[in-house]
C-alpha cells in the first residue's frame, strides 16, 4: 500500500511589545526568575486584565500580510487547564471569534535529486491572540524543579494552518517563509533559541487516494528547521510502520529528541471540549474597526511578493534572484541600497547572494553585521561596471575590503588591480600572441571554436590578467577573420 503524510503547523510568534498582554510587566528575555511576573501574571485575587493595544496591531498587521478575514469582533476566552507554570488554572486565548481569520501564504519548495523546485498555496486556517504560560525550570537546584513566571502573560500570536502540507520538505519550506514574513512586518523576532518562535507540527498519514484524514500525532515546541525535518521524517515512518504491522495511531502530544532522532508519546491529546472555553467575563469582545485596519496598513513596509515583482520589472532580476533577495527584509534594503548608491542591479544582486551571503554565513554574521556597507559595495560594482576592474580581480578587492580596506580605489592601486583597456596596448598583445601561435591560428581558421578561446586565454595570460576580456574577444575575432 501507497501511503500520504498529512502535515499541519501551529506556530506561537511571540510579539514584539515591550509588555505582556494584559499587564504593564517587561516582555524582555534573560532576567532573572519570577523578577517580570506581576500581579496579573501571577493572579492575584482582585487583578484585571487590560489588553496591549501593541499586540493587537500586530495581529492586524499579519491578517493584512496574508490577505485573510479579519472580523470586526473577536472574543477572548479562558482555556482551562492545570500546570503548575500556569498560576491561573486557566490561559486567556481565543477560540471561537479569533482576531484573523482565513489566509493563504504562498511557498516555493526546494529542488531535490527527485523533484524540481515549485510554489505551493498553504491555507492559514486563523491566527488568534493568546497569553503564553511560565516556565517549569528542571536542574536549577539539584533534585528540584522550579517554576520561572518571567514569561507568562507575553503576547503570542498562534498561527493555524490547514493540513495542506504533503511531505517534510513543504512544512519546512512553510515554517521558513512565516519565520521570514513575521521578521520582515516587525512583529517577532523570530529568535527561535530563545523561544520566540516555535512550531507544534500535527502529522498523521493515510492511504494515498483517500481523502479521509487518519489520527494526527502533535510534535511539540520544535525550534529548529532542521530538528523539524528530521521529526517529521521520523514520525512519518513509525506510523506507517505501526498501521502495516496491524497496530493503531493514538492522538497524543509527543517529543522530539535531536539526540536520538526519535519521537516519543508525552501524554495523550487533548480535544477542545477538554479544554471547557468559555469567553473571558474580565475582558470585552475585541472590535476591529475599518480605520484601524487602514491605519495598520499605511504603516506597513512592501510585502516579499509584491517587492519580488517590482524587482523583476523595475531591475530585471531573474525570478530567482529576486526570490533570493526578498528572503529578508534587511537584505532586500541593503540590495536597494547598493542600488541608491549608483550600482548596477544584475551585478549588485550577484555580489550580494554571491560574495557578501558567503562571508556572513561563514561567520555566522547577519547582514546589519557586514563589515561593507552598501555605498562601499556600490563603489566595488562601479568599477567592474565601467571596466576599471575585471570580475576575478573585483574578488581579491573584495577579499581586501572584507579585512578592512574600505576605499575601492585605493585597493586597486595598491594591488595594480586595474585592468588595461587601451586598444593599442591590447592589440600589442594580440600580435604577440598570434605571431607565437600559428598553429592554434589554422585551426581557428579551419572551424575550430576552441581554438580562439585558446587564444584568448594566451591573451589574457600575456597581460597577466589585466586586459579586459571583452576588448580581447573583440580585437583577436577582427585580426582573426581579416
Amino acid at each position: 500500500m501507497e501511503w500520504e503524510v498529512v502535515i499541519g503547523l501551529e506556530t506561537h510568534a511571540q510579539l514584539k511589545t515591550k509588555t505582556k498582554i494584559f499587564s504593564g510587566a517587561s516582555t524582555a528575555y534573560g532576567a532573572e526568575p519570577n523578577t517580570q511576573a506581576c500581579e496579573v501574571s501571577t493572579a492575584l485575587p482582585g487583578v484585571l486584565p487590560v489588553l496591549n493595544k501593541e499586540a493587537v496591531e500586530c495581529a492586524i498587521k499579519f491578517g493584512l500580510a496574508i490577505g485573510a478575514e479579519l472580523p470586526k469582533l473577536s472574543v477572548f476566552s479562558r482555556k482551562n487547564y492545570f500546570y503548575p507554570d500556569l498560576p491561573k488554572g486557566y490561559q486567556i486565548s481565543q477560540f471561537e471569534l479569533p482576531i484573523v481569520g482565513k489566509g493563504k501564504v504562498t511557498i516555493q519548495v526546494p529542488e531535490t535529486k527527485n523533484q524540481p523546485a515549485y510554489e505551493k498555496v498553504i491555507g492559514i486556517t486563523r491566527a488568534h491572540l493568546e497569553e503564553d504560560a511560565g516556565k517549569s525550570v528542571h536542574g536549577a537546584v539539584e533534585g528540584m524543579s522550579g517554576i520561572d513566571l518571567n514569561r507568562a502573560g507575553t503576547p503570542l500570536l498562534e498561527i493555524v494552518t490547514e493540513p495542506d502540507m504533503r511531505s517534510a520538505a513543504e512544512a519546512v519550506a512553510y515554517a521558513k517563509k512565516l519565520h521570514e514574513l513575521v521578521q520582515w512586518i516587525d512583529i517577532c523576532d523570530g529568535n527561535m533559541q530563545e523561544g520566540s518562535f516555535r512550531c507544534d507540527v500535527n502529522v498523521s498519514v493515510r492511504a494515498k487516494g483517500t481523502t479521509e484524514l487518519g489520527t494526527r500525532r502533535e510534535i511539540k515546541n520544535l525550534n529548529s528547521f532542521k530538528f523539524m525535518q528530521q521529526a517529521i521524517a521520523y514520525e512519518t515512518q513509525w506510523q506507517i510502520e505501526t498501521l502495516e504491522d496491524g497496530g493503531t495511531i493514538e492522538q497524543a502530544t509527543i517529543l522530539f529528541n535531536p539526540d536520538t532522532g526519535e519521537t516519543k508519546a508525552m501524554r495523550s491529546k487533548e480535544g477542545a471540549n477538554d479544554y471547557r472555553y468559555f469567553p473571558d467575563p474580565d475582558l470585552l469582545p475585541l472590535e476591529v474597526t475599518e480605520a484601524d485596519k487602514a491605519r495598520v496598513q499605511a504603516d506597513m513596509p512592501e510585502l516579499p511578493l509584491a517587492m519580488k515583482a517590482r524587482f523583476e520589472s523595475e531591475y530585471a532580476l531573474s525570478a530567482y534572484d529576486a526570490i533570493a533577495i526578498t528572503s529578508s527584509r534587511a537584505v532586500a534594503g541593503y540590495f536597494v541600497d547598493t542600488i541608491n548608491a549608483g550600482g548596477d542591479p544584475k551585478l549588485a544582486a550577484n555580489w550580494v547572494m554571491g560574495g557578501i551571503t558567503a562571508k556572513l554565513n561563514t561567520e555566522g554574521k547577519s547582514i546589519a553585521d557586514s563589515p561593507i556597507d552598501a555605498a562601499t559595495l556600490a563603489q566595488l560594482v562601479k568599477r567592474i561596471s565601467d571596466g576599471t576592474i575585471s570580475n576575478n580581480a573585483g574578488k581579491q578587492v573584495f577579499e581586501a575590503m572584507w579585512t578592512g580596506g574600505l576605499d575601492v580605489d585605493a585597493i586597486i592601486e595598491e594591488k595594480g588591480l586595474k585592468q588595461v583597456s587601451d586598444t593599442g596596448a591590447i592589440e600589442a598583445l594580440v600580435n604577440e600572441v598570434l605571431a607565437a601561435n600559428q598553429a592554434m591560428v589554422e585551426e581557428y581558421k579551419a572551424g575550430k571554436q576552441k581554438a580562439f578561446n585558446a587564444l584568448v586565454g594566451q591573451t589574457m595570460k600575456a597581460s597577466k590578467g589585466k586586459a579586459n576580456p571583452a576588448q580581447v574577444n573583440q580585437v583577436l575575432k577582427k585580426k582573426l577573420d581579416a
